[in-house]
């Protein structure tokens, strides 16, 4: 039940390889992570969970630089980077 992105840092910084992952049944659409974050790489879904809620899900490919802002904020804890090694 979740939405998975991997990735890596951007170019010039340190290669981070990372994975985020969204548990759309735990999200309750509160947006905070929309708003945390910096690259404006999530968006409110269409789609709704079993709890009748519009979660977020990651766009585009290459926008996410996995800076955590969206894991730390979310109340919820709905979000999940993992970073590799």
């Amino acid at each position: 039940m979740s939405a998975e992105r991997s990735g890596t840092s951007p170019k010039g910084a340190k290669q981070v390889k990372f994975t985020v992952k969204i548990n759309k049944e735990k999200c309750k659409g509160c947006k905070l992570c929309i708003i945390y974050c910096p690259k404006h790489s999530i968006e409110q879904s269409e789609k709704i969970n079993k709890a009748g809620m519009n979660f977020v899900e990651i766009k585009g490919k290459d926008i996410c630089t996995g800076c955590s802002n969206c894991a730390i904020i979310c109340p919820e804890c709905a979000v999940e980077i993992i970073k590799e090694d």
